[in-house]
C-alpha cells in the first residue's frame, strides 16, 4: 500500500511535497504500465534516497556494470528483488542499497512508499521506497561486477533544461525522458521516475519536450563525449 510512512511535517520542507503526494498518486503518475493480474511478476524494490549535499537536495544513483546480463550499463536507483529473509519491501530496498552502494541504513529514514510499478522487459513489479538521508555515509561501488559507479546527483542539475531531452527507437512503444548529468546518461524506468518526482516536488523547470533523439545515436554520442 502506497502512502506516507511519517508525518509530512517531520521531513525537510523541500521533501514534504513528495511525502504528501505519495498518498494521492497511482502508478499512472509515473508510467503507463501497471503489474498485470494474470501474468507472473517478481516483487522488487528500489530506494529513492534524497539527501542534502553542497548544492542542495540530491539523489543517490548508480550505474550498473557493463558486463551484466540485463540493463547493462544503465543508471538506476539502488534496488533489486525481494528475498526470503526480507522483512517487507522497505527492508528489501535498504538491504539492496547497502549491498550495492555501501550506504549505512542507520542514517536512512524511509518516509513514503510509492505505487508499485511494472517493468515489462524484466517482469519485475517494483515498489519505490522514498527516503531521507538524515546522516549521510560514504558510498561506493561495492561489487564492480554489478555496479560501475555511484553518484549523488543534485536535483538542480536534473531540473536544468539543458540536461534534458527525450529518446525513441523503432519498436520502442513510448518516448523516454533522458537526463545527462555528472557523466551519467539516465533513461528508461529511472528517468521516468525522476521526471515525475521533479514535477511532484515542485522542482521541474520548463524544458524542450520536442527535442526527441534516436536512443542508439544519443548513447553513442554520450559514450564518445565521456571517454
Amino acid at each position: 500500500m502506497s502512502g506516507p510512512l511519517v508525518e509530512a511535517g517531520s521531513v525537510p520542507a523541500w521533501l514534504r511535497p513528495l511525502v504528501e503526494a505519495s498518498g494521492r498518486v497511482d502508478s499512472s503518475t509515473f508510467m503507463r504500465f501497471s503489474p498485470p493480474d494474470n501474468e507472473y511478476t517478481r516483487s522488487a524494490a528500489v530506494l529513492i534516497l534524497f539527501g542534502e549535499g553542497p548544492r542542495g537536495p540530491d539523489v543517490l544513483l548508480q550505474r550498473r556494470a557493463d558486463t551484466l546480463g540485463s540493463h547493462a550499463g544503465q543508471v538506476a536507483f539502488p534496488g533489486g528483488g525481494v528475498e526470503d529473509g526480507d522483512d517487507g519491501i522497505v527492508d528489501t530496498a535498504l538491504r539492496e542499497a547497502e549491498e550495492e552502494t555501501g550506504v549505512d541504513p542507520i542514517g536512512v529514514r524511509p518516509v513514503a512508499i510509492l505505487p508499485q510499478l511494472f517493468v515489462p522487459v524484466s517482469h519485475f513489479a517494483v515498489t519505490p521506497v522514498l527516503a531521507h538521508w538524515e546522516k549521510p555515509s560514504p558510498v561506493h561501488a561495492v561489487d564492480p561486477a554489478e555496479t560501475a559507479a555511484v553518484a549523488r546527483v543534485a536535483v538542480r542539475d536534473l531540473a536544468e533544461p539543458a540536461n534534458r531531452f527525450q529518446v525513441s527507437r523503432p519498436g520502442m512503444p513510448i518516448r523516454s525522458p533522458v537526463f545527462v548529468v555528472d557523466g551519467l546518461f539516465v533513461w528508461g524506468f529511472t528517468a521516468g521516475l525522476l521526471s515525475a518526482l521533479l514535477s511532484l516536488g515542485g522542482w521541474e523547470r520548463e524544458w524542450d519536450r520536442d527535442d526527441v533523439r534516436d536512443l542508439d545515436v544519443a548513447l553513442r554520442d554520450h559514450e564518445r563525449e565521456t571517454r
